[in-house]
């Protein structure tokens, strides 16, 4: 009987022992350890919000929400009102993969912006070929790729 009792005493100290190094090892853990990865998330999301502002207005500009009778969506050339429909729909997609911080979210904002310069850059006919809107993008993918090393320096593998 006292063989028992004492492999349950054992038991029971064990269990103590585990219960307080876990304990121990939760109050070291300190506020800013993930400040790069909260700092990706925060930009990820106001990301997110600029894609369904981007997506609703592509839409807008399909139903003829905006825009008179002379820019209605049918009577925009062929490349336009197609370049019009895929922002519209892949910036909405998007968005919901930033928000919820995603890697498919990520990658397909990225497919957004890549394909948003290269429109304004190879295709001027389509929006005009505004520089302001490629340096805009080229911004947003530098601050994407800085936060993300950062980030990723902060979880050694």
């Amino acid at each position: 009987m006292s063989d028992v009792s004492a492999r349950d005493q054992g038991r029971d100290n064990a269990r103590d022992n585990a219960m307080s190094m876990a304990a121990m090892s939760s109050e070291r853990i300190e506020p800013d350890d993930n400040v790069w990865t909260r700092r990706l998330v925060l930009f990820l999301r106001i990301m997110a919000v600029v894609s369904i502002m981007k997506g609703l207005y592509h839409w807008a500009q399909v139903t003829g929400f905006i825009g008179g009778e002379e820019e209605a969506f049918e009577n925009q050339s062929m490349a336009w009102q197609t370049a019009t429909v895929y922002f519209a729909v892949i910036e909405l997609v998007g968005a919901v993969g930033l928000w919820l911080a995603t890697p498919w979210g990520a990658v397909v904002w990225l497919t957004t912006v890549v394909s948003m310069a290269v429109i304004e850059l190879m295709f001027p006919g389509i929006y005009g070929g505004s520089l302001t809107v490629v340096g805009l993008e080229a911004m947003m993918l530098a601050a994407y790729l800085a936060l993300a090393w950062m980030a990723a320096r902060e979880r050694p593998p």
